[in-house]
């Protein structure tokens, strides 16, 4: 038998001012109230940018989507906001999305239209619910790190075992290789020092299909993120291109437990050391919960 609420249900909390329907997400994981939260409005055409922004520094999740109508043959167009900035790709918004996207149209894929790009999302049912997603995302381009000095101090450790390199694949992310699980597990950044870097550290550690990572960017109003879909790529192509797993290696990526929301990902990098044919990222997500903002819009 359902109990009585506690409270009667609010009307009229509204008033005249309009509210604006929106979706919350936990992304690569399958357990409500673990993995990376999402927040998603499912109509941004209310909204400037600037309105956008704070809305998403409001919402106070790694990232906030705003849907708008496609113009390059999408499903829709969506923009990305952390609590501090626009990005023009990030991997666990899409997922998300795309789980909220293909609830809504019936769909088993969709593709959206990012700041990088139409990104194809092939997603799995499981009676009737999507439960699992898989994004091919762009190839980045990377270069070597020239402040690796500075990182190493702020994040407080002696050195990598591979290069430090930047990839550019939405936020750019750069990688360091610690000698143990143990090792990620027990750092403790200097944030401030890391945010005058302005980069996304991901710092990692593991062998053959498993790997741990950690990944601050506080520059982006993120101290710390509990999953890293736009970093899941290019950690793959990192290891592939330096012998640490084979091209068509699919590994598991485990992040966020030290945040208490822990996260698994997957990653796989087709292609050879002179050319990078494809890159796909794959991972559960669910809606938890959805809710309606009251705001007067531009």
């Amino acid at each position: 038998m359902a109990q009585a609420a506690v409270i009667p249900g609010v009307a009229g909390w509204q008033g005249s001012a309009d509210v604006h329907p929106y979706f919350v997400c936990d992304v690569f994981t399958s357990v409500p109230l673990e993995g990376n939260q999402l927040g998603v409005f499912i109509d941004g055409r209310p909204f400037d940018t600037g309105q956008m922004q704070r809305l998403a520094k409001e919402m106070n999740v790694a990232e906030t989507v705003f849907l708008l109508p496609p113009q390059d043959g999408g499903d829709v167009r969506m923009r990305i906001f952390t609590p501090g900035a626009e990005l023009p790709f990030a991997g666990h918004p899409v997922l998300g999305t795309a789980f909220v996207v293909a609830a809504a149209l019936g769909a088993d894929a969709v593709q959206l239209e990012t700041g990088a790009g139409l990104i194809p999302v092939a997603l799995e049912r499981q009676g009737g619910q999507v439960v699992f997603g898989r994004m091919v995302q762009p190839i980045p381009a990377w270069e070597p790190f020239t402040r690796e000095r500075e990182l190493f101090a702020a994040l407080g450790v002696d050195s990598s075992g591979l290069p430090v390199e930047l990839y550019h694949n939405g936020p750019p992310h750069v990688y360091v290789q610690l000698a143990s699980e143990d090792a990620v597990a027990a750092l403790r950044p200097d944030l401030e020092a890391l945010a005058d870097l302005g980069v996304a550290a991901n710092c990692f550690a593991g062998q053959g299909q498993s790997w741990k990572t950690r990944m601050f960017y506080p520059s982006a109003g993120i101290p710390e993120d509990p999953a890293t879909g736009s970093a899941a790529g290019p950690l793959a192509i990192h290891l592939a291109r330096h012998g640490r797993i084979g091209f068509g290696e699919r590994i598991e990526i485990r992040q966020g437990a030290e945040i208490g929301r822990p996260s698994l990902l997957y990653a796989k990098v087709i292609g050879d050391r002179d050319q990078i044919d494809s890159v796909e990222v794959a991972g559960a997500a669910m809606i938890v919960a959805e809710g309606r903002y009251r705001i007067s819009a531009s």
